[in-house]
């Protein structure tokens, strides 16, 4: 078996092609990037998070595998994929524990997915649940029902993100 490398990094303008093609891969999983016009909209906000240095990617033998955005201020994950092919090796993980290193630990992290029972959510749900998430209020996002999900501050609680 052939070990890899990952690695974690700020994303910049460079990546924003990489990026794209990772979006396009997996857009169907997300509300509100169903046409043409919603992608490029969603290529300006990425460009924008990465001018604040809020956008976090994932490489492994140079090949874009991971991206994430992050919001400081209100301390929220706002975007994270990963490509289909590299799924369950840990890409998720690391790009949300180095974006927790970036954020300010007394504060909970917030994040929106889709709602219980809608099929392209379970995994998504799952996944935050096992990092230590717990189920917020009901919401919506790019007009689809979605919920919160809560990460209690850290320094707070004690805790630490999930292994």
């Amino acid at each position: 078996m052939m070990v890899t490398t990952m690695l974690i990094r700020r994303a910049n303008k460079r990546d924003i092609d990489r990026w794209m093609e990772l979006v396009d891969k997996v857009r169907a999983q997300f509300p509100g990037l169903e046409t043409p016009v919603a992608l490029e909209k969603h290529r300006r906000v990425v460009l924008g998070y990465m001018a604040r240095q809020a956008a976090l990617c994932a490489e492994e033998t140079g090949e874009f595998v991971g991206a994430l955005l992050f919001d400081r201020e209100d301390s929220t994950l706002c975007f994270l994929a990963v490509d289909p092919t590299c799924r369950r090796r840990g890409v998720a993980t690391r790009l949300v524990r180095q974006m927790l290193s970036l954020l300010d630990a007394d504060r909970d992290v917030l994040v929106t997915t889709y709602c219980d029972g809608v099929p392209e959510g379970a995994a998504a749900r799952a996944f935050y649940k096992w990092l230590g998430f717990v189920e917020g209020r009901l919401t919506e996002a790019f007009g689809s029902p979605v919920q919160e999900f809560v990460l209690p501050a850290r320094t707070k609680k004690g805790g630490d993100l999930a292994d």
